[in-house]
């Protein structure tokens, strides 16, 4: 019945900083629309971002930025995902190391953005 993800949104301190960071550090594009929430666009999907008292409905019963944990399939090798976090002085905190994702085997690489929220980027072209 679900055919995959289009969006999910994370609550965030700045809508400001965790777009430059995003931009910076993953390649995602800014999108702004008129009374809409920020997006960053990448592959086919999205995140919109709702900044801590300037929300949008319906929104999480207690949205909450750093709540977030989500996996990221990379459309480059592991190696240049790993390359860009310490040109920008991301902290892996964990990897790479070997997991399983929804599609079987893959290499991950897990870090921090802004607002603590855990972000893991995999390849599953090991």
């Amino acid at each position: 019945m679900i055919a995959g993800i289009d969006h999910f949104v994370l609550t965030v301190r700045s809508v400001d900083d965790s777009c430059a960071f995003y931009q910076r550090v993953l390649g995602m594009k800014r999108h702004d629309e008129p009374n809409r929430p920020t997006a960053l666009l990448f592959g086919s999907q999205k995140i919109n971002l709702h900044e801590v008292g300037r929300t949008f409905e319906p929104k999480a019963k207690a949205p909450t930025p750093g709540s977030g944990d989500f996996c990221l399939v990379a459309a480059r090798p592991l190696a240049e995902i790993c390359a860009r976090l310490a040109a920008n002085n991301v902290a892996v905190e964990v990897g790479p190391v070997e997991r399983t994702g929804a599609r079987g085997p893959m290499m991950s690489v897990y870090f921090r953005d802004p607002d603590g929220n855990l972000v893991e980027v995999s390849d599953y072209n090991r």
